[in-house]
């Protein structure tokens, strides 16, 4: 049984930190997309608006939780905030590849690659992405407004499908893990791998450098791991057994921490974020408050 209290508690947790933090980012991005934006601003940016989206339809999804897991809103409504839920899930996991694409051209050809990137390939290829998963989760409205055998109302969304929906979502779930998750992690993979490889095969980089590469990496990896990993298992279990496991509700609520782990891929691969005003502001208090504790400490063992 779905222990509602327990996914509105980590949807509320999730809304609090992400919002703000996600805001944050959003203005840092928009300032910088006047002021000649590099592609890397470009990916970022579409990412925080990604990550922007899912929190502004996370509260349908804490509506749900609050009333028994139950829907007593429209259909539409149902089909709306599902699609926009789920894009914006797999978007994040495409625009996370880019960045690591980027990030990896740069440093393997960093001749070739500063000729070629212009923040137009960005801005395409960021398109091309919203596009792309766009058009996958259309599956949601067909699912939604299938033709179903019941003479009771539905009190849930996107939830208890008949044989006939599973014939033709399951499938595609399937095909959901291979291609926006499995093939986006197997790059992201290989291009930090690589980019770590690089940096420690060149002695003159900055050490400095080299450590924001390794937490650039354990963040992207953090994120399809933690975050992506349980919920898009669920699609191959669902696949594999012809059914929806019982707890796939639970493997969402990874998901939704995606937004709170995204702001620390900012801080490692974009200057313009590390160098705003408000982290500038938090790094200072942090390194007062420490000097404080630190004073306090020596005090108190004279």
């Amino acid at each position: 049984m779905t222990n509602n209290w327990v996914i509105l508690a980590v949807y509320t947790v999730t809304f609090l930190i992400g919002l703000p933090a996600n805001l944050l980012a959003m203005c840092t991005f928009v300032r910088k997309l006047g002021d000649k934006p590099s592609p890397n601003d470009i990916l970022l940016f579409n990412l925080t608006a990604s990550d922007l989206i899912f929190l502004f339809f996370l509260p349908f999804k804490m509506y749900e939780a609050a009333v028994g897991m139950h829907w007593y809103l429209s259909k539409n409504l149902c089909s709306i905030a599902s699609f926009f839920f789920f894009t914006t899930i797999y978007t994040s996991s495409l625009l996370l590849m880019a960045i690591a694409v980027d990030r990896y051209l740069g440093l393997a050809f960093p001749f070739k690659y500063r000729l070629m990137r212009k923040p137009l390939y960005a801005s395409v290829g960021s398109v091309f992405i919203w596009l792309f998963s766009a058009g996958h989760c259309t599956i949601v409205f067909i699912i939604v407004h299938m033709p179903e055998n019941r003479t009771e109302p539905k009190t849930v969304c996107y939830e208890n499908f008949t044989d006939k929906q599973k014939e033709v979502l399951l499938p595609v779930r399937f095909e959901f893990f291979v291609v926006m998750y499995l093939l986006p992690l197997l790059v992201c993979i290989f291009c930090y791998v690589s980019c770590i490889y690089i940096l420690y095969s060149r002695p003159h980089i900055a050490k400095v450098k080299k450590q924001r590469a390794i937490g650039m990496a354990l963040c992207t990896l953090t994120i399809f791991l933690l975050c992506f990993l349980p919920y898009n298992m669920s699609h191959l279990v669902g696949f594999s057994t012809n059914n929806s496991p019982s707890w796939r509700y639970y493997t969402l609520l990874p998901s939704t921490l995606n937004t709170c782990l995204d702001p620390f891929v900012f801080y490692f691969s974009s200057s313009t974020f590390r160098e705003s005003a408000t982290i500038a502001f938090l790094k200072k208090w942090c390194f007062r408050q420490k000097k404080c504790d630190d004073t306090e400490l020596k005090t108190i063992s004279k």
